[in-house]
């Protein structure tokens, strides 16, 4: 069921500028029984909770989103309490697993059954793990990943020694390793003090950013940017050029955010406006997380095993995947030209669309082959003279009727 939710996608819902998310969320459960329940943090509360904890990736284009993959969580202490696992019906060969390796497992299994995305996003808690983040470029994805502010890195790439020089080659003394950093290389700095301190974002001003229409207005954010080498592999050597992204909110200069990406702007046709498009495109996972467990029942599962608990999940995903279909095929209807039968009034309907650009607006050529068909009996419809239509506003006699043809319309 997993494979065939993401076959579907990939193969109808493929775009390159789709987005994928990462993100987990928990389901409070009473007593000790239920897989992999324990006192942990616990999103759905905010707190530090009883509760089992899912991770998920999930699929965003356009107002489309879906949940590709869900996996429970194994907290240490059921990893090693083999009684309890089998109570609960966990597999011998489930191991404990952080849940950035649950979340890289996911995104290579996608990748396997032809999903693809412009770049993956996920919060802070992802961010800071550079395995993590070593393991999403070797399987060749991008990525816009929050990260704390004590994330270190470099915005100038250091000096590399690969190998030492002739002359002391031979000296006496414990061996170096090689590649290293010259000593003359600064350490790593913190994001944080690098806002501060680096000549690289203080000869910057501030460039604010609209990043969407929120629920309460505008969404804008002021940003600076610069390249950037973070520490890379088992050495902790600064590794290809990424991009660091500080951005700061308007209305709460307070409150920061920093954002690494292993993608460049002005290459490969990748702008600033692409990475900060997907840096702040966590929402949608939310939205599926809300709308799974308030319309669909992802979090009232009354099983205990390990199983039933992923069979539940898969269930979940399946649901909110057609909700989603739906409300995609309904909203491509709204957005669809026609015109509206001519006991309601109107001439033309203007196709806003679903983005704020120059729209079409189709003239009267008949309704709908699915709407041709004459619902109103006899008795009830007009029997005076059709109304023309008109190429400019005219009054016709003895209607009072206008009409008027427009052929574009500027939406914004």
């Amino acid at each position: 069921m997993r494979d065939r939710i993401q076959w579907v996608v990939a193969k109808d819902h493929a775009h390159p500028e789709a987005i994928g998310t990462v993100d987990e969320t928990g389901n409070p459960k009473q007593g000790k029984h239920t897989a992999c329940v324990q006192r942990q943090w616990c999103g759905n509360t905010g707190k530090i909770d009883n509760c089992v904890v899912s991770v998920h990736i999930g699929y965003t284009i356009g107002d489309f989103q879906c949940i590709l993959d869900s996996d429970l969580y194994m907290p240490k202490s059921w990893s090693e309490d083999f009684h309890r696992r089998k109570l609960a019906g966990i597999p011998e060969e489930v191991e404990y697993r952080k849940k950035a390796d649950i979340a890289l497992a996911q995104i290579a299994h996608s990748l396997n059954n032809g999903i693809r995305v412009f770049a993956w996003t996920f919060d802070e808690f992802y961010g800071r793990d550079g395995t993590f983040l070593d393991g999403l470029s070797a399987l060749g994805q991008n990525y816009v990943a929050e990260v704390p502010s004590n994330f270190t890195g470099w915005v100038k790439e250091p000096h590399i020694l690969l190998s030492p020089k002739t002359q002391k080659s031979h000296t006496r003394g414990r061996k170096r390793i090689f590649p290293r950093l010259s000593a003359k290389a600064l350490p790593a700095s913190e994001v944080a003090n690098l806002l501060v301190y680096s000549r690289a974002f203080q000869k910057q001003k501030w460039k604010k950013f609209h990043i969407k229409d929120g629920e309460k207005g505008p969404v804008v954010w002021e940003v600076k940017w610069s390249k950037f080498y973070r520490k890379q592999g088992p050495d902790s050597l600064p590794g290809s050029t990424h991009c660091l992204i500080i951005a700061r909110n308007v209305l709460n200069p307070d409150e920061i955010k920093y954002f690494v990406s292993n993608m460049v702007p002005g290459s490969n046709d990748v702008t600033l406006k692409k990475l900060l498009r997907t840096a702040f495109s966590r929402w949608p996972i939310e939205r599926c997380f809300k709308l799974a467990k308030n319309e669909i029942g992802m979090d009232h599962f009354e099983v205990r095993s390990w199983c039933a608990i992923h069979r539940h999940l898969y269930i979940s995903q399946l649901s909110q995947l057609f909700c989603s279909r739906i409300h995609q095929d309904l909203r491509e209807k709204k957005d669809r030209n026609f015109v509206s039968d001519g006991r309601a009034g109107s001439f033309c309907r203007i196709n806003m669309g679903s983005s704020p650009k120059l729209s079409a607006i189709g003239s009267v050529k008949g309704l709908p082959r699915r709407r041709r068909n004459n619902s109103v009996s006899p008795e009830s419809q007009s029997t005076g003279a059709k109304i023309p239509h008109k190429t400019k506003a005219s009054e016709t006699s003895g209607t009072g009727h206008r009409s008027r043809e427009i052929t574009l319309l500027y939406s914004g």
